[in-house]
């Protein structure tokens, strides 16, 4: 049996559910749109249930914590999903938050609020940081799992009107894309 092919994102406000839900209709994917909430509301087990159910991948799921630091509900459900053996995740599309408390967490590449696609990190308006660490309340369990793909944005649906749904999510969308290429799962971007 194949693994269903998931992409998980770091944040899951009314704002970033609908910027999500765009992103995952522009790349021909699935979005679990009750995985959203802040903070995640939904259990790891009914989210891989959902996933499961889906006709299709990818897969989009959304977890946050609410600015909770350490390992909250949207970690919980992170690692739930890493380790079931019938789900394969592609990436995680980490979004930066406004705090640098923690850890945080290396990324692979981010892409900015112009939907330039860098090898640094970026802060939650989408702006280049000058290293490639993003700072999130969501992200801390990452370094402990086999996440082979991580891409930094920030804030899902708004950087300074950037990422705007009427304007079609184009920097979610692109982190998706980003994902979907580098993990192979398809290979146009």
């Amino acid at each position: 049996m194949d693994k269903r092919k998931v992409i998980i994102v770091t944040d899951g406000d009314m704002v970033a559910k609908g910027a999500v839900e765009q992103a995952a209709k522009n790349i021909n994917g699935r979005c679990i749109s009750s995985s959203a909430g802040n903070p995640t509301m939904k259990t790891g087990e009914f989210i891989k249930e959902q996933i499961k159910k889906t006709p299709h991948d990818p897969v989009v799921v959304m977890v946050d914590d609410r600015g909770v630091l350490g390992h909250g509900k949207g970690e919980e459900v992170i690692s739930s999903i890493c380790n079931d053996e019938e789900i394969q995740v592609l990436g995680v599309v980490a979004v930066a938050s406004n705090m640098e408390r923690g850890e945080g967490i290396t990324v692979d590449a981010s892409v900015t609020n112009t939907g330039q696609v860098i090898n640094q990190a970026v802060d939650k308006n989408g702006n280049k940081r000058e290293d490639n660490v993003c700072y999130g309340d969501t992200l801390s369990i990452l370094k402990d799992l086999d996440i082979p793909i991580i891409i930094g944005i920030g804030d899902p649906g708004k950087m300074n009107f950037k990422d705007e749904i009427k304007k079609g999510a184009p920097i979610t969308t692109k982190a998706l894309k980003e994902i979907l290429v580098r993990s192979g799962f398809y290979s146009d971007n």
